[in-house]
């Protein structure tokens, strides 16, 4: 009998090798995803949205010269909502403050990578580091000598959403007992004190200069000249402090090899191009440090427990 050969096994070897070839790149494509196209960094708001944007381009092109990925800066409306973007993955990393940093990292999950070093005052001293303090003061004719004696007088502090110059200030009266906190409720310094929110640093000095208040609470990371002037014509009656600067928070979503490429591209930024982050974000930068919440923040952590304090703006 005669048989007549049949395709049937080269068609049944030629797709046993296409499905595995197929198997293989599918493997593969899972073990090796794609790298984004595209990174979201969220800015803190501290101008104009149109004016942050406008400013924003020559980092963005650093950036992506760094990364080789598309970057596009965000700017929030709100404080709390560089806290969201973050959260709900709608921003890769953020430039923000130690309290919203803080939210960042509590609420969201964020990593909080690199902390600011900045141009600031301790005391006498202008140093370059990635903390500070903040400091009672009044003028130098006046009869009051320390914190304890500003009960029933008029106090102006900058805004009740500065770490410096409220959060801070807040806990050293609890510490010292002056303010009483109760269960479920914020500390309220209007218990010891009448307490008006200038709105700035520069306009508490414009009212303790009027007379208008007894005493201020003023920061080392404020402009050099306004810092000078005020500590020459005042006298220190308390401090605290270390206060956490700013921070790098990146997203727990952000993947790598992104992630460790931005960190590196940030501390670079701080060595080749630091006028850039001066222009747009700090004047007193002068470069990134590697950080962690733990570190950075643990001060900061200290005085909301103490205080009990919530950030004032909402957080859906």
């Amino acid at each position: 009998m005669t048989f007549k050969p049949t395709k049937t096994p080269i068609l049944l070897l030629v797709a046993g090798i296409l499905i595995g070839a197929i198997g293989v790149l599918g493997a593969t494509a899972l073990q090796h995803p794609a790298e984004p196209k595209k990174l979201i960094l969220a800015v803190q708001p501290t101008l104009t949205a149109s004016a942050v944007l406008q400013q924003a381009k020559p980092l963005e092109e650093f950036l992506e010269s760094k990364l080789g990925v598309d970057v596009e800066i965000y700017v929030p409306t709100s404080y709390a909502a560089v806290v969201e973007a973050i959260r709900r993955g709608h921003a890769d990393a953020a430039l923000m403050s130690a309290w919203p940093a803080y939210l960042a990292w509590k609420l969201g999950g964020a990593e909080v990578a690199l902390a600011e070093v900045r141009e600031v005052n301790i005391g006498e001293a202008l140093v370059n580091s990635t903390s500070y303090f903040s400091y009672w003061v009044v003028p130098k004719d006046s009869p009051i000598n320390s914190v304890e004696e500003l009960r029933g007088k008029t106090v102006a502090l900058p805004s009740p959403l500065s770490t410096s110059g409220y959060v801070a200030p807040l806990a050293k009266l609890v510490e010292k007992g002056l303010i009483k906190v109760e269960e479920g409720r914020e500390a309220d310094p209007s218990q010891f004190f009448k307490v008006v929110f200038s709105g700035g640093y520069a306009q508490s000095w414009e009212a303790l200069k009027t007379g208008s208040v007894d005493a201020i609470v003023i920061a080392g990371d404020i402009p050099q000249n306004l810092y000078r002037e005020v500590l020459a014509n005042t006298k220190v009656i308390e401090t605290q402090g270390p206060i956490p600067s700013h921070a790098v928070v990146l997203s727990k979503d952000l993947k790598e090899p992104l992630r460790t490429n931005l960190i590196r591209a940030f501390i670079e930024l701080g060595r080749e191009r630091p006028d850039l982050m001066k222009n747009f974000v700090s004047a007193l930068f002068t470069g990134f440090q590697n950080t962690s919440a733990e570190e950075h923040l643990k001060e900061l952590e200290r005085y909301i427990s103490m205080t009990h304090l919530k950030y004032s703006e909402k957080l859906g």
